[in-house]
C-alpha cells in the first residue's frame, strides 16, 4: 500500500499538482499514517531515489513560485510610497500637499517672465490716477464735522512732534492706521448678512480701501525698515485706532467716513511734503522697490518720488469716497442707497 502511495505522489508532483495536500488527504482517507523515510526505503531503490528528486525539485518549485509575490508585495509597496511622494510638491523649505486640488498656477508677467509674488496678482495691479485733484478740501459746516475735523488736527499733533520731517516714518505710521476701512467694510458685512439686504458695493469699495492701503504699508516697510520701537508704536496705533474707529462706526457712521475723509487730506498734505524733501536732496530719490513696480505698473526704472506719487494720488481717491460716503449718511440715506466707486484699484 505505501508503494502504490509513493508512486501516486511522484505521478502527482510531476503532473504539477499539490501533492503535499495530496499525500495528507490520501492518507487521512485511508487511514494510513504519513509516509516516512523508511517507507520510501521499502518502496524499492529506484522508485525511492526518483520520488526524492522528484520530492525536492517540488520543494524549490514551490520555493521559488512564493519568491514572485513577496517581490510584488515589496514593488506595491515601494509604488505606494512613491504615489505619496509624488502627491506633494516642494516649494523652497516648504512641503505643500496637493492633496485638496488645490495648486498655486502658473502666472506671468506680459513680458512671459514668471510673476514673484503671491499677495496680489497681476490682474490686481493698476496705474494710478495721479492727474487727481489734490487741493479739494472738505470745508467743515456742521457739528459732527467741525468734530471730525478737530479730532484729526489734535491727532496730528503728537505725529509731527515724534516724527517730525521723518516722512518715511510718518508714512508708515499714517498707512498702519488704515486698518479703519477693515473696521467699516467687516461691520457692512455683517449687515448685509443680519438684515438680508444687499451693501450696493459698499463692502467690497472700502475692503478694496484696505487691501490698498495695506501695499502702501508694504512698499514703505520696504524703504524704511523701522526699527524696534517704531514697530512697537505701530502696533499700539493700530490696536487702539482699531478698536475705536469700530465703537465710532457703530455709534455714528457718517462721523466715522468724516473723520478719514480729513485724515486722508493729512496724508495728501505729508505725501506732498515727502515730495518737496526729494526734490531738494534731504532725502535721496532711491530706485523704486519691485514690490511697487509691480503694482502700480510703473517703469523698471522708477524711483521714490514715482512711488509717492502714486501713493498720493491713492489718498486722493480715498478722500473723495470717505467724504461721499459720509455726505450719504447726512442726506439720510443709506449707503446702499448711492453707487459705490468700484473698480479704481
Amino acid at each position: 500500500m505505501n508503494y502504490l502511495l509513493a508512486r501516486s505522489v511522484m505521478k502527482r508532483a510531476i503532473s504539477g499538482g499539490n501533492g503535499g495536500r495530496y499525500v495528507s488527504s490520501c492518507a487521512a482517507a485511508a487511514g494510513i499514517r504519513a509516509l516516512t523515510p523508511l517507507d520510501v526505503s521499502a518502496a524499492g531503490g529506484m522508485e525511492a531515489r526518483g520520488l526524492s528528486m522528484v520530492l525536492i525539485g517540488w520543494r524549490r518549485m514551490m520555493s521559488t513560485a512564493a519568491e514572485p509575490s513577496s517581490t510584488s508585495a515589496v514593488a506595491e509597496k515601494d509604488d505606494k510610497s512613491k504615489s505619496v511622494t509624488t502627491g506633494n510638491e516642494k516649494t523652497g523649505d516648504v512641503v505643500v500637499s496637493s492633496y485638496w486640488g488645490i495648486s498655486r498656477p502658473k502666472v506671468t508677467r506680459e513680458d512671459g517672465t514668471e510673476w514673484p509674488w503671491n499677495c496680489f496678482m497681476p490682474w490686481e495691479t493698476y496705474r494710478a490716477d495721479v492727474s487727481i485733484d489734490l487741493t479739494k478740501h472738505h470745508v467743515p459746516k456742521t457739528f459732527i464735522d467741525k468734530v471730525a475735523y478737530r479730532t484729526v488736527k489734535l491727532l496730528r499733533i503728537p505725529t509731527d512732534i515724534f516724527f517730525q520731517r521723518r516722512y518715511g516714518c510718518r508714512a508708515m505710521m499714517l498707512e498702519t492706521g488704515r486698518c479703519s476701512r477693515y473696521g467699516g467694510g467687516m461691520l457692512l458685512h455683517l449687515r448685509s448678512l443680519r438684515k438680508f439686504e444687499q451693501s450696493g458695493g459698499w463692502i467690497k469699495a472700502l475692503l478694496e480701501e484696505a487691501e490698498n492701503e495695506r501695499m502702501h504699508l508694504m512698499t514703505m516697510v520696504e524703504l524704511v525698515q523701522p526699527k524696534w520701537y517704531e514697530r512697537l508704536l505701530v502696533l499700539t496705533v493700530q490696536g487702539v485706532f482699531f478698536n475705536a474707529f469700530f465703537v465710532l462706526y457703530l455709534l455714528s457712521p457718517k462721523l466715522a467716513h468724516r473723520i478719514v475723509g480729513y485724515l486722508e487730506e493729512e496724508a495728501i498734505h505729508s505725501y506732498t511734503e515727502f515730495l518737496k524733501d526729494i526734490d531738494s536732496g534731504a532725502i535721496e530719490n532711491v530706485p523704486a522697490p519691485a514690490i511697487a513696480i509691480d503694482y502700480w505698473r510703473l517703469p523698471k526704472d522708477a524711483t521714490l518720488k514715482d512711488v509717492i506719487t502714486v501713493i498720493r494720488a491713492d489718498e486722493a481717491h480715498h478722500r473723495d469716497v470717505n467724504h461721499f460716503a459720509s455726505d450719504i449718511h447726512f442726506q439720510g440715506k443709506e449707503l446702499r442707497d448711492a453707487p459705490a466707486p468700484i473698480g479704481y484699484h
